[in-house]
C-alpha cells in the first residue's frame, strides 16, 4: 500500500512542480510588461498655444492699417449725336469700393489706382479707418504703370503698416489678404504663395496667391505671418467675373519705392494747403459789428475743411487769422501768399484772435488747391 502511495505521490509531483513554475514565469511576465509599459508610455502633450494653431496675433497687428476707399467714378456713360458734325459726351457717376494701406503717420495711403481713377482726374475720395473714423482724402499721385495711387488724410493717431520682405518668400508661405470686400467690413482671408512670377522685360516679381480677393479687396493688404506687408492685392485672374483662387499683388518693396518716390514729386509740386474760408478782411467798421471793438484787423474764418490743416490746428469758425508767421494779415492775397512759399508737412505758426486773446497755433500744412472767392 505504501508503495503504491508512493508511486503515485512521485508520479504527480511533476506536473505540480511545473505549474507553479508556469504560474511564477506568468506573474513575473506581467510585472515585466508593466515595468515596459511604465518606461513606454508616451509623455504628456501640452495643448498647443495661440501661437500654434491661430495667426490672430499678425491680423491683430495689420488690421488698423488697412482702410476701407469709397470713391466716386466719373466716368463717359453714353454719346450721343448733338448735329452732324459734333456728339456730346453723357457723363455719369457711379460708387467705387475699395481698401488701401496706411503707409505712413504722415497720413499717406497706399491704394490701387483703378480703385479711384476718374475721368478729369475728378477725385472724390473718402477714407474709414478699422476704428471708425472718416475722413476726405486727397489722391496727390498716381503711377499708372504699376496701377499705384498715393492718398493723403489729414489725421492723427495713425497706426503705419510693418513693412515686410517679399524676396524672403517662397511658393508654399502661408498668407493672409485684409480688405473691404462687398462693403461688408474689414474682411481677413487665408491663403499660400501660389506663385513668384516675374514681370516680362522687368526684375519686378508678381505675388500670386490663392487667397480670396473680391471686389472692394483691390488696394488692401496681403500680409505674412508675422503681420508684416508683403504685397498690395491689385486683382484676379477670373473667366466669371468672381474669384477663382488665383489672385495677384504688386510687391511690397515696388510700392513703397512707388510711394516714396511719388511723394517727394508731390510734395515739390504742391504749395502748402492751410483748409479755411473767410470772409473779408475786418475794418474799424465790421470789426465794431463783430466783436464790439474796433481794432481788430484779419481775416474772419467762416468755415474750416473737416480733418484739414487748420481744424487740426485748432483753428474754429468764427476766429480772425491776424498773423501768418511774421506777416500781418490785411486781405486773403496776403494770407494765400505766405502760405504758397511753405510746402505739405511745413509748420507754420498762425496768430488768430479769439475771446478778446491773441493766440499762436502751430499749423502743420497739408495737401490741397486754394482758392480765393471773390465777394
Amino acid at each position: 500500500m505504501m508503495d503504491r502511495l508512493l508511486k503515485v505521490s512521485q508520479f504527480l509531483a511533476w506536473p505540480v512542480a511545473t505549474g507553479i513554475l508556469l504560474a511564477i514565469v506568468a506573474l513575473q511576465y506581467q510585472q515585466l510588461q508593466q515595468f515596459s509599459g511604465l518606461d513606454t508610455a508616451p509623455e504628456a502633450v501640452e495643448a498647443p498655444t495661440n501661437g500654434f494653431n491661430s495667426f490672430s496675433e499678425a491680423i491683430r497687428k495689420a488690421s488698423p492699417s488697412v482702410v476701407s476707399i469709397n470713391a466716386t467714378s466719373v466716368n463717359v456713360e453714353s454719346i450721343e449725336r448733338a448735329t452732324e458734325d459734333g456728339v456730346n459726351f453723357l457723363l455719369g457717376e457711379r460708387a467705387s469700393l475699395g481698401s488701401g494701406v496706411i503707409a505712413s503717420e504722415k497720413g499717406y495711403i497706399l491704394t490701387n489706382l483703378h480703385v479711384v481713377d476718374t475721368l478729369f482726374d475728378a477725385f472724390d475720395v473718402e477714407v474709414t479707418l478699422n476704428d471708425g473714423r472718416r475722413k476726405p482724402a486727397t489722391v496727390i499721385a498716381w503711377d499708372e504703370e504699376n496701377d499705384l495711387a498715393i492718398l493723403h488724410i489729414n489725421m492723427d493717431n495713425l497706426t503705419p503698416i510693418s513693412i515686410g520682405d517679399e524676396s524672403t518668400l517662397e511658393v508654399g508661405d502661408i498668407v493672409f489678404a485684409i480688405g473691404y470686400p462687398r462693403n461688408i467690413g474689414q474682411s481677413v482671408s487665408q491663403g499660400i504663395i501660389s506663385a513668384l512670377n516675374h514681370s516680362p522685360g522687368s526684375s519686378t516679381t508678381i505675388i500670386q496667391t490663392d487667397a480670396a480677393i473680391n471686389p472692394g479687396n483691390s488696394g488692401g493688404a496681403l500680409i505674412d505671418v508675422e503681420g508684416r506687408l508683403i504685397g498690395i492685392n491689385s486683382s484676379i485672374f477670373s473667366e466669371s467675373g468672381n474669384f477663382e483662387g488665383i489672385g495677384f499683388a504688386t510687391p511690397v518693396s515696388l510700392a513703397i519705392e512707388v510711394l516714396d518716390e511719388m511723394v517727394e514729386q508731390a510734395i515739390e509740386a504742391n504749395s502748402g494747403y492751410l483748409g479755411v474760408i473767410t470772409g473779408e478782411a475786418l475794418n474799424a467798421q465790421s470789426s465794431q459789428l463783430f466783436f464790439g471793438a474796433d481794432h481788430i484787423r484779419g481775416m474772419l474764418v467762416e468755415s474750416v475743411d473737416d480733418g484739414g490743416a487748420a481744424q487740426r490746428a485748432g483753428i474754429q469758425p468764427g476766429d480772425v487769422i491776424t498773423k501768418v508767421e511774421d506777416t500781418l494779415v490785411v486781405d486773403a492775397q496776403n494770407i494765400m501768399l505766405e502760405i504758397r512759399n511753405k510746402k505739405p508737412g511745413d509748420t507754420i505758426d498762425i496768430d488768430i484772435y479769439r475771446d478778446g486773446q491773441i493766440l499762436s497755433l502751430p499749423t502743420v500744412l497739408g495737401f490741397g488747391q486754394a482758392i480765393i472767392i471773390e465777394p
